[in-house]
C-alpha cells in the first residue's frame, strides 16, 4: 500500500461504519493488510460470534519491552442525529476534519498506522505494539481478550498510550464505569382487583433510591481535584415496562449507571443498592405475595478507575512526548483502566481531538490536533529507535 498522510488514512477509516452494533471486520482486515505491506503480521483475536475482532502487531524487537498504543475501532451511532454531511466520508472544512469517529477515536489511531512505514524503517531499540478493539463504545467489552494476549506476552510492554481524545493533554485518572440492568418481576391482574404484584411501582421506588444516592455523592467532600463533577455520579437512564393502564405490570426493567471516583469503594454503590433490594423491596413485594415478585441485576459493563501513578514510567514518557508538565483527570472512561489493572501495563491518556465534540452529529478533529499527534509520534520514534 501507499504511504499515507494521518489526513488520509483518517478518511480511510471513517469510510468504514464499525458502529458498535455492526461488525468491524472490514476494518481490521484493511488494517491487517496495510501492516502486512510493510510485513508486519497481525494476531486477529475473534469474538465469539467471528463478527468483530481486535488487533495485535508488534513492529520491532518482540524480546524487548516497548510501547502500546492503543486504539478502539468501533463508533456510537449517527441515527437520530442531524448530520450536515455524510457521516461515513471524511469532510474537510476550516480547518476540521468531519467524520463519523473523526474525534473518538480514529483520529489517533490514523496517526498510528500513517507512521508505521517509518517506525518499520527505523532500527528499533524497543518494539511499537499496536493494539486496536472493538465494542468500547458499549463498555469496553471487546478489549479484554486483547488485554490477556497483553498480559501473557513473554515481555510485556512497559507502557500504554490509550489515544482516546483529550486535546493532546496528558490524564493520568479517570473514573469506572459500572454499567447495569434491573428486571423486576411482579404479577399480572385486572388494575381493579388490587392482586397484582406492580413491576413498575416497586421500578420507581428503585429509582428513587438511586436518585437519593446521586443527591449524597453530590454533598460529598471532593477527595481527588480535577474531576468533573467532583463526585461519583449515580444515574438511571431508561426503564421500560407495563402493556396497559388497566393491566398490573408483571415486568419492568431499569438500565442505569454510576461513575465511581479513583481511590474511593468502587463497589459502594451496588453494595448499597443490593443492601436495599434485599431489606427493602424484596419483603414488600413478598407481603403483597410470596408466589411471585423478583429482582435480578446483570452488569452490563464494568471497567475499573485508573489509578494516578504520579512519576510512573508512563506518566513520565507521555509528558515528555507531549512537552507537558502537568497531567489531568477526566470524568468518562477508557480502556485504560482495563490495561493498567488487568494487563499490568502503566496506562496513560492522550489523543488528538476534544471529549466535547464526541457523540455528537458533525463530529469532528482539527487538523491541527492531528498534526500534534504526529509530532508526539515523531518524538515517540526518537525515543526507541537506535
Amino acid at each position: 500500500m501507499a504511504i499515507m498522510s494521518s489526513k488520509v488514512m483518517l478518511s480511510e477509516l471513517i469510510f468504514f461504519d464499525t458502529t458498535s452494533s455492526k461488525s468491524n471486520m472490514n476494518l481490521i482486515n484493511y488494517v491487517e493488510d496495510y501492516l502486512l505491506s510493510f510485513g508486519i503480521k497481525s494476531q486477529i483475536i475473534k469474538d465469539p460470534h467471528e463478527e468483530k475482532a481486535n488487533l495485535h502487531a508488534i513492529i520491532g524487537p518482540e524480546d524487548i519491552s516497548g510501547i502500546l498504543l492503543s486504539g478502539h475501532t468501533d463508533v456510537v451511532p449517527v441515527k437520530g442525529q442531524n448530520w450536515s454531511t455524510d457521516p461515513f466520508q471524511m469532510t474537510e472544512k476550516d480547518g476540521k476534519l468531519y467524520g463519523r469517529g473523526s474525534c473518538d477515536m480514529k483520529g489517533f489511531i490514523a496517526c498510528v498506522l500513517a507512521k508505521v512505514p517509518e517506525f518499520v524503517n527505523a532500527d528499533l531499540k524497543e518494539p511499537i505494539h499496536l493494539a486496536f478493539s472493538y465494542d468500547e463504545e458499549t463498555g469496553c467489552t471487546g478489549v479484554h481478550s486483547l488485554v490477556d494476549v497483553v498480559r501473557d506476552l513473554t515481555v510485556k510492554p512497559r507502557a500504554c498510550i490509550v489515544g482516546e481524545p483529550t486535546s493532546m493533554k496528558v490524564v493520568n485518572s479517570h473514573k469506572g464505569i459500572r454499567h447495569l440492568l434491573t428486571k423486576v418481576y411482579g404479577h399480572e391482574n385486572h388494575s381493579s382487583t388490587d392482586r397484582g404484584v406492580n413491576a413498575i411501582s416497586y421500578a420507581a421506588e428503585i429509582i428513587g433510591f438511586i436518585d437519593n444516592m446521586q443527591e449524597e455523592m453530590r454533598s460529598r467532600p471532593a477527595l481527588v481535584e480535577g474531576f468533573d463533577p467532583p463526585y461519583a455520579t449515580v444515574h438511571a437512564g431508561r426503564i421500560q415496562g407495563g402493556v396497559a393502564a388497566n393491566i398490573t405490570p408483571n415486568y419492568c426493567e431499569i438500565e442505569w449507571d454510576y461513575r465511581p471516583i479513583p481511590g474511593t469503594d468502587e463497589d459502594e454503590v451496588f453494595n448499597r443498592y443490593e443492601e436495599f433490594i434485599n431489606e427493602i423491596i424484596l419483603p414488600k413485594m413478598r407481603m403483597k405475595s410470596e408466589k411471585f415478585g423478583d429482582i435480578k441485576t446483570d452488569y452490563l459493563a464494568k471497567v475499573p478507575c485508573l489509578f494516578p501513578e504520579t512519576g510512573s514510567e508512563a506518566e513520565v514518557l507521555v509528558k515528555h512526548l507531549a512537552e507537558q508538565n502537568s497531567t489531568h483527570v477526566v470524568s468518562y472512561g477508557t480502556e485504560a483502566g482495563i490495561f493498567h489493572q488487568k494487563g499490568g501495563v502503566p496506562a496513560v491518556v492522550c489523543g488528538p481531538g476534544s471529549i466535547l465534540q464526541a457523540h455528537k452529529a458533525d463530529e469532528y478533529v482539527e487538523i491541527s490536533e492531528l498534526e500534534a499527534c504526529d509530532k508526539f509520534l515523531d518524538r515517540l520514534l526518537d525515543i526507541v529507535k537506535k
